[in-house]
């Protein structure tokens, strides 16, 4: 089957019409919203549901955890299925998890809906490697980028558009809209997605046990799930710790505010489109360099925060947001470039294991973001994120890290 595939892939030149390229950047926005429209409602979410607050904790932990569960025992299918049928049937399912937590009576219900909330709205990670196969060679760095700005801008604007929702309309309002937009997307994909064959006939065991073996045998794949881990790290240690760090002295400022950095931060994914095109001219590897080094950089700017006045240090943390999001997302981009290319037959399953080094990395992140802040503060912060992004351009030029096992 890959090698039908492949020639099929091969025999593509004409480039993606634009309306296509739109529905699956809107695909994967929508879909990865999804995962943090109920960050910002779980004030009011608990009183009106009767719940204490170390119970609400556990909706958005239940949900990233789903959706942990979900790239590793679901995403790889995509290699096995008819990406078009699997995008199809987690749209339906996730609009299901959604009216029911838009109508949970309880919170055992609210949780469990968390979870499958998680799980189905992973076919965020089923558009993606559908957006690297239909797109020709020559054109595949963009249409990956522009998908994944799609996906990063779901993830930034959720919280604003969860709040303004929930604010005018209530908390149980946000998860029926949602499920709403994710119905249009899949009134979309089944009109406009072409059927994709599949690349292998492996057993779902032998497929899942196949993640290792890609492992194993690519050292390209070890590198990117490695820098972009490192990556995250920073990435999640920042937002992670924004809004406490805003909410002490001398800012006082509300969760509101904090919010609204993710807009300064959704300028920087806007320009990812450019970083895809620059991995079609001159190289993916040009483009991780360049991407990690930047993120260095604007970390290494915020850590000189304190020095600045209040005013000040808010201006810069807007522009090291712009700074980090594009180095971060376009390093994405590229990876994601470089592992689309080891195995074209394994797409979805080179995506799972890049999505699971970054997400080791956003959960390492929030952790240590926490810790570092309330020990030593948002220069240490800061500082632990510059040093992650160096180390991450130190695997992009260090060639020993390819023997990594």
């Amino acid at each position: 089957m890959s090698s039908i595939q492949n020639t099929h892939e091969s025999s593509q030149t004409a480039p993606l019409a634009p309306r296509l390229i739109l529905l699956l950047a809107a695909g994967a926005g929508f879909a990865v919203a999804t995962l943090y429209y109920s960050q910002p409602i779980l004030g009011i979410l608990g009183p009106d549901i009767g719940a204490s607050d170390r119970a609400i904790g556990l909706v958005p932990t239940l949900t990233q955890l789903g959706y942990a569960l979900g790239i590793l025992l679901l995403a790889p299918l995509g290699d096995r299925h008819d990406r078009r049928s699997i995008i199809l049937i987690k749209a339906g399912l996730l609009i299901a998890a959604l009216l029911l937590a838009g109508f949970a009576p309880s919170i055992a219900w609210l949780l469990a809906a968390s979870l499958a909330i998680g799980l189905t709205a992973t076919l965020a990670q089923d558009i993606v490697p559908a957006a690297a196969t239909l797109a020709p060679l020559a054109q595949r760095g963009r249409v990956v980028g522009t998908v994944m700005t799609g996906l990063l801008m779901g993830i930034l604007l959720s919280r604003v558009v969860s709040g303004l929702v929930a604010e005018h309309f209530g908390w149980r309002a946000i998860f029926i809209v949602a499920a709403a937009s994710i119905a249009l997307i899949g009134i979309a994909a089944w009109q406009g997605l072409p059927k994709f064959a599949p690349t292998t006939d492996l057993s779902y065991g032998a497929l899942l046990g196949s993640l290792r073996t890609l492992w194993l045998r690519h050292a390209a794949l070890r590198r990117a799930a490695l820098a972009q881990g490192l990556l995250a790290v920073g990435f999640s240690a920042f937002w992670s710790t924004l809004a406490v760090m805003l909410h002490d002295a001398p800012f006082h400022l509300g969760s509101a505010v904090a919010g609204s950095f993710g807009l300064a931060g959704a300028a920087g994914a806007l320009a990812a489109p450019l970083a895809g095109h620059l991995a079609d001219r001159r190289g993916p590897e040009l483009v991780t360099r360049l991407g990690c080094g930047l993120s260095a950089l604007s970390f290494a700017g915020l850590s000189l925060a304190p020095l600045l006045s209040p005013s000040a240090q808010l201006w810069l943390l807007g522009l090291g947001a712009v700074g980090f999001d594009l180095g971060v997302q376009a390093s994405l981009i590229a990876h994601q470039t470089i592992v689309y290319s080891i195995e074209p037959g394994a797409r979805s399953r080179l995506n799972a294991v890049l999505f699971v080094g970054m997400f080791i990395g956003m959960a390492s992140g929030a952790a240590l973001g926490s810790l570092l802040l309330s020990q030593w503060g948002w220069v240490a912060v800061t500082g632990m994120a510059g040093l992650t992004a160096l180390g991450a351009l130190a695997v992009r030029f260090w060639k020993g890290a390819a023997e990594l096992a």
